[in-house]
């Protein structure tokens, strides 16, 4: 399964379910509550997945920084990625 299109849509989101937590275990909760919610067919694993990298986007955007300019996927390799 693909995840790609979910960790893209949820961290282009983020600035929305996330609006002013800067503490990175509140965001990883707000993360899996809105994948329980939203996604329920998702298992364990995919979950985790998931969160975990759109935490890694967060990051890469600094979010927990302050600032969240959005993410763009220009890296190809990232990109072919299969999750």
């Amino acid at each position: 399964m693909n995840l790609r299109p979910l960790i893209d849509e949820i961290a282009s989101q983020a600035d929305d379910f996330l609006n002013g937590v800067t503490d990175r275990q509140q965001a990883r909760a707000g993360i899996a509550e809105l994948l329980s919610m939203d996604y329920p067919q998702l298992g364990p694993a995919d979950r985790k997945l998931v969160s975990d990298h759109v935490m890694a986007v967060l990051e890469d955007e600094n979010f927990f920084d302050g600032g969240f300019a959005g993410h763009s996927f220009n890296d190809e390799s990232e990109a072919d990625e299969d999750f």
